[in-house]
């Protein structure tokens, strides 16, 4: 990284003052003033009782305050509180987070684009074998790729890849205002920037490389796919935003006033959304577990946001037809975040000959972290025999 985040700095509140004295001394010839001893009774009376701790017995409570009240807008502050919370980050009881695999090597930077925007990225290597290809990982909306998208791609690389990913700017360690993107174009010419620098160095050059995109990374994938059309050997799209399910978007109305309002105040947290890691995680300890995730962006999205979104993904039902590269697709039939139909859309429109489908029963959107452990490692298991058959060429060893 172009600068090691500095230690976390322990800041002790204040303790809350005494309770005030209530009895006065029996002999004391001094008046009392009996009505404001009564309303400091009243008072303590009607104090309400203090909050209960979000990670109780897990974290420590300085560490839980200053990581609740710290303000995320912009990228030093994340980075500060990921670089003291990632410990407990890995500690939590996920299936992802408690695969032992060997033999994988893992660098993180931060590196200036041409635009001039610090990117944070991340890598994972095997490690004294051969690495058979490179794969692209684009993360969703509001999150990062240090956090469950860590455990997927060591899954990933344990199986002789090379993972590569980067936070867009405006999430997780990236520079840019939390959970903003005033241009997917602009998103997307990064991710592809970032990623041919990748696919340029030596080291990996006639390597096959693989996009792989979940739920608005897959929507960033295929834009990426259509601006670079002969450049990938294939693309893995999990739950992809190719439209976002009726019962996400707003109403048409709201939707309208939305778009007129996004012009004034862009960046504006003001559009209703409904509780996405409830409709997107099936199992509700992996649901609750989604708290520790304390980079990613959980506020309302901003004005901008939602309508980039809304109008890629209107972008993308259009141009099914293009998709010509070889793919897999994985979806929940019960995804309520983005529409599996669409998913069947793309499936049946695109002109690759070669393309795999795979739908799940009953799984809802977060198929590779919100799922019982055994439908979460199938799906793993399928994206990895879909790598290894389409990964042909010789590897490099490292």
């Amino acid at each position: 990284m172009a600068s090691k985040p500095r230690a976390f700095a322990k800041v002790f509140l204040p303790a809350l003052p005494p309770p005030p004295l209530l009895t006065a001394p029996v002999f004391s010839r001094r008046p009392t003033n009996r009505g404001a001893g009564a309303a400091a009774m009243s008072a303590a009376a009607a104090a309400p009782a203090q909050a209960p701790r979000k990670w109780e017995g897990l974290v420590d409570e300085v560490l839980e305050r200053e990581v609740l009240a710290a303000c995320l807008d912009q990228a030093p502050e994340r980075r500060r509180i990921r670089e003291a919370f990632k410990d407990v980050q890995l500690s939590i009881d996920h299936c992802l987070f408690k695969g032992q695999y060997s033999g994988i090597r893992t660098k993180e930077s931060c590196e200036h684009n041409s635009r001039g925007v610090e990117i944070f990225s991340k890598c994972w290597f095997p490690e004294n074998r051969r690495m058979r290809a490179i794969v692209c990982l684009c993360h969703g909306y509001g999150d990062t790729c240090t956090f469950f998208l860590d455990g997927v791609a060591r899954k990933i690389a344990s199986a002789g890849y090379g993972v590569f990913a980067l936070d867009y700017p405006g999430f997780g360690l990236s520079e840019g205002l939390h959970g903003y993107i005033p241009s997917f174009d602009t998103l997307v010419d990064d991710v592809a920037e970032h990623f041919s620098k990748v696919k340029g160095n030596p080291e990996y050059r006639g390597l096959p490389s693989f996009l792989f995109g979940q739920s608005m990374g897959g929507a960033v994938a295929l834009k990426v796919h259509f601006k670079q059309p002969n450049e990938w050997n294939g693309a893995i799209l999990v739950a992809p935003m190719c439209k976002i399910a009726d019962d996400v978007v707003p109403p048409w109305p709201i939707q309208q006033l939305l778009i007129f309002m996004a012009k004034l105040l862009p960046k504006e947290k003001l559009v209703p959304q409904k509780d996405l890691a409830e409709l997107a995680f099936k199992e509700k300890k992996k649901q609750e577990q989604c708290s520790f995730n304390v980079i990613a962006y959980k506020d309302k999205p901003r004005l901008r946001t939602a309508l980039e979104m809304l109008r890629t993904t209107q972008e993308i039902e259009r141009r099914l037809e293009e998709v010509s590269l070889p793919l897999i697709i994985l979806h929940g039939e019960a995804d309520m975040v983005t529409d599996p139909a669409v998913s069947k859309a793309l499936y049946e429109k695109a002109k690759s000959q070669d393309k795999k489908l795979c739908l799940y029963k009953g799984a809802y959107h977060a198929i590779l972290e919100g799922e019982p452990d055994q439908t979460i490692f199938q799906v793993l298991d399928d994206i990895i025999s879909w790598l290894d058959q389409h990964s042909t060429k010789e590897g490099i060893s490292l």
